[in-house]
């Protein structure tokens, strides 16, 4: 909204600096804290009033019951202040007529809905028996509305002239691959797997915020480059018209995210529930298409990334040889029974996202 004041800046010439992305994305940052602050108390609160609160005991796991006790009654599904906190702020400080900002406006929301049903199946209902609390929406289920989003996202790129299906790789300045029709069940994988490894990763105080908030600050220095001409013919990456403005949309993810971690941070007040993880998860995992960092995300991404493999290899193993990996997964988990404290698994991932963080920038010159 408040870009559109830059076209009376021949009136008013103050009402230029709306035009510029640096400031609205700072301002959308700001928003989404301040918001977060405002709202979280409510929402907080009434929880709590509707017993919306996290069921510690894990019937699937019942080793990691000595760590849960304390966290029994938690609110959780406070990732509704997040993405209410988000989509307001973009709605107040981005160009609303760019496409890609309304394709990740319509992917947070999808995603929050998607992870609200499972989050709300969770808390109130029951299986059959009556004994055990239903551990949400099937699997199954969820995959299916995730890979539905993905394919609609990949038709659009695979149809809209503006964008591309070419793969860019990291340090290889002129190896590209177009993967032409193949690119849809592509932007399909990078939502499944982005939404879920964020997923599997909020499992401890501020884990999964906090490092979210550390690839949203990188990929708004991205999406900033690759819609600057001059920019990316410097570095030699992929020139998206228009993709810079995306750079407001990663800003308010890094503001809401911290203004979530002042209540998520260890010990933890409210939790963000799926409503959160998924719609964050693939809201990164969408912005990281249109930027053409596909595959820079795996390594921006690195501890989402561990997360999610050893969620699969776990699997993988105990069908094949009725063993496991892992004491538990995902892999935090079988650090907390492995011995380390909490807040020690927590600031140990942050301390490697950020590393991370700074090796993918490092890549923009390494070509």
């Amino acid at each position: 909204m408040f870009y559109y004041l830059s076209e009376f800046r021949d009136v008013i010439s103050f009402l230029n600096i709306f035009k510029y992305i640096t400031f609205r994305a700072g301002m959308a940052a700001v928003t989404t804290f301040v918001l977060c602050l405002i709202l979280g108390p409510i929402f907080i609160k009434h929880f709590k009033k509707r017993s919306l609160g996290e069921k510690a005991k894990r019937e699937d796991c019942p080793a990691l019951d000595q760590f849960q006790t304390a966290k029994e009654g938690t609110p959780t599904m406070g990732g509704i202040f997040i993405v209410g906190s988000i989509l307001l702020s973009v709605l107040l400080w981005a160009d609303l007529s760019n496409p890609f900002i309304l394709l990740t406006i319509f992917t947070c929301i999808y995603l929050g809905m998607l992870g609200g049903i499972d989050d709300y199946v969770k808390l109130t209902q029951k299986n059959h028996k009556g004994l055990k609390s239903v551990r949400g929406l099937q699997a199954r289920t969820k995959l299916i509305w995730e890979i539905i989003l993905g394919i609609f996202i990949g038709t659009y790129i695979y149809c809209y002239p503006g964008t591309s299906t070419q793969l860019d790789f990291p340090f290889l300045k002129k190896f590209i691959i177009d993967f032409g029709f193949l690119y849809i069940p592509f932007v399909a994988l990078v939502v499944v797997g982005t939404a879920n490894a964020v997923n599997f990763t909020d499992g401890l105080d501020g884990l999964a915020v906090g490092s979210v908030a550390i690839v949203s600050l990188t990929l708004a220095l991205l999406s900033y480059v690759t819609g600057h001409l001059k920019l990316s013919e410097y570095l030699f990456i992929p020139y998206i018209p228009g993709t810079g403005e995306l750079t407001v949309f990663c800003a308010a993810i890094v503001g809401a995210g911290l203004g979530f971690l002042w209540f998520n941070g260890y010990p933890a007040t409210v939790f963000m529930g799926d409503v959160g993880s998924l719609a964050l998860g693939g809201t990164i995992g969408i912005i990281s298409v249109f930027i053409k960092k596909e595959l820079l995300l795996v390594l921006l991404g690195g501890i989402f990334v561990i997360e999610a493999l050893s969620v699969i290899l776990q699997i993988f193993s105990f069908k094949m040889t009725r063993k496991r990996l892992f004491k538990v997964s995902p892999l935090h988990h079988h650090l907390q029974l492995s011995g380390w404290n909490e807040s020690k698994i927590i600031v140990r991932f942050w301390i490697v996202g950020i590393i991370l963080a700074l090796l993918t920038l490092t890549t923009l010159k390494i070509r």
